[in-house]
């Protein structure tokens, strides 16, 4: 009788037994989503690999020391071959056919029972690719279809639609410097799936051009104040848009927490009653410094770095930052907001303490294609801001590690 392609399905395995025999590479791959999928996993092998063994060690998996032995597959649902003994593999095969347990075999697809998918997980699915040519499989081809599913449902640029009615809510989204690339996946996937985005000037602008025609894009710059304060119109914004029923990104620079007010708007939709998801972004104080060549931290240079803002200066009694403490650390310190407090930033730190000489570097517009970077010290710094007409928004790194990199001035 002429063989079909496999029939897809989906295991349900929670607290079900599931039998892995050898505990080498292939189960070191496998075992992981065995472990997510809930199930009872019995490991037979006389070694395993470091992680395999630490999955034992945690109690994740029971793992017996020892060889396959006829009667391991009774009782058992799903089985996963994988031993270096292709005896033992064959054996082990016909128990699973004789107790009709679903066996999978990775020396020999063909004798399985079986078959695995190319698995990957995104926005809430899991995308499993089998081929269907039964006398040319091709793993590489369905790793590879899979790869691309996944990515396309991870960065949006595969949009499937919910149909199910959605809880209306805003998502405080992160979207990194400034590089359309450095947004994180799942900020991405909420962004694609927007009904409304209210964005900041510095956020990834570029990501706003690839939303369909449909979503509402709102320059926050722009939001209508009138009696409100620009902030308390944010709030308002976002809270009106949410109770329409609407999907919700509130697209921020850098990360939602690092100056940039996100607490504000996650407190003032709570007291509205309107959920609201956090997605982490990544921050540019490190990331942009990072971009420039310049680690914030470096064996031997700085065990530490201080992330402060730079938007009052030192002297005006509405700063909450402690300079002159600062000025007695030995590590990096990172400044935002601060192009045009520099000068009075970089005197105050030398009056506490910190040397003249001290290397600073000015990276303007970060990780994007207008990025460049200024070197100087802090005797020098304010007039190089001068000279080279240095404007916001820029991350000014103050420290040793200025000179570590390969594209610094040293």
């Amino acid at each position: 009788m002429a063989e079909s392609p496999a029939y897809p399905v989906g295991l349900r395995l929670t607290a079900r037994r599931t039998v892995v025999l050898g505990g080498g590479q292939v189960a070191q791959r496998r075992l992981p989503a065995l472990i997510a999928a809930g199930a009872d996993i019995l490991l037979v092998s006389p070694t395993a690999t470091p992680s395999v063994e630490a999955m034992a060690d945690a109690g994740e998996i029971t793992w017996e020391r020892r060889r396959y032995e006829h009667g391991d597959l009774k009782d058992a649902w799903y089985a996963l071959i994988a031993t270096s003994d292709p005896d033992a593999n064959t054996a082990a095969s016909a128990e699973g056919e004789a107790h009709r347990v679903w066996c999978v075999r990775s020396d020999d697809a063909d004798a399985a029972t079986a078959l695995t998918p190319a698995t990957g997980r995104s926005a809430g699915v899991t995308v499993a690719v089998l081929t269907t040519d039964i006398h040319d499989r091709d793993p590489r081809r369905t790793a590879a279809i899979r790869d691309a599913l996944v990515e396309g449902l991870s960065d949006g640029t595969l949009v499937a639609r919910q149909h199910r009615t959605r809880t209306p809510g805003v998502a405080l989204v992160g979207g990194g410097p400034g590089d359309p690339d450095l947004i994180t996946v799942r900020g991405r996937r909420l962004l694609a799936e927007a009904d409304v985005v209210i964005a900041d000037r510095l956020g990834p602008r570029d990501l706003l051009d690839e939303l369909p025609s449909h979503v509402e894009v709102i320059d926050a710059a722009k939001i209508p104040y009138g009696r409100f304060m620009a902030q308390e119109a944010i709030n308002n914004a976002l809270i009106e848009h949410a109770k329409q029923g609407k999907s919700v990104v509130r697209l921020k620079g850098g990360d939602p927490f690092v100056f940039g007010r996100g607490m504000e708007e996650a407190q003032a939709l709570a007291e509205a009653g309107i959920s609201c998801t956090v997605v982490p972004g990544i921050s540019s104080s490190i990331s942009v410094p990072g971009a420039a060549g310049i680690p914030v931290t470096h064996r031997g240079v700085a065990h530490e770095f201080t992330v402060v803002s730079g938007h009052v200066a030192p002297d005006d009694e509405r700063s909450l930052v402690d300079w002159p403490s600062l000025a007695k650390l030995r590590g990096t310190l990172v400044i935002l907001m601060g192009v045009d407090k520099i000068g009075r930033i970089a005197e105050t730190l030398v009056a506490h303490g910190r040397a003249p000489e001290t290397p600073v570097a000015l990276i303007q517009e970060g990780t994007t294609a207008a990025q460049r970077r200024v070197d100087a010290t802090l005797s020098t710094v304010a007039a190089e801001v001068v000279a080279h007409e240095v404007k916001p928004p820029a991350v000014i790194v103050v420290g040793d590690v200025v000179n570590v990199g390969p594209d610094s001035p040293a």
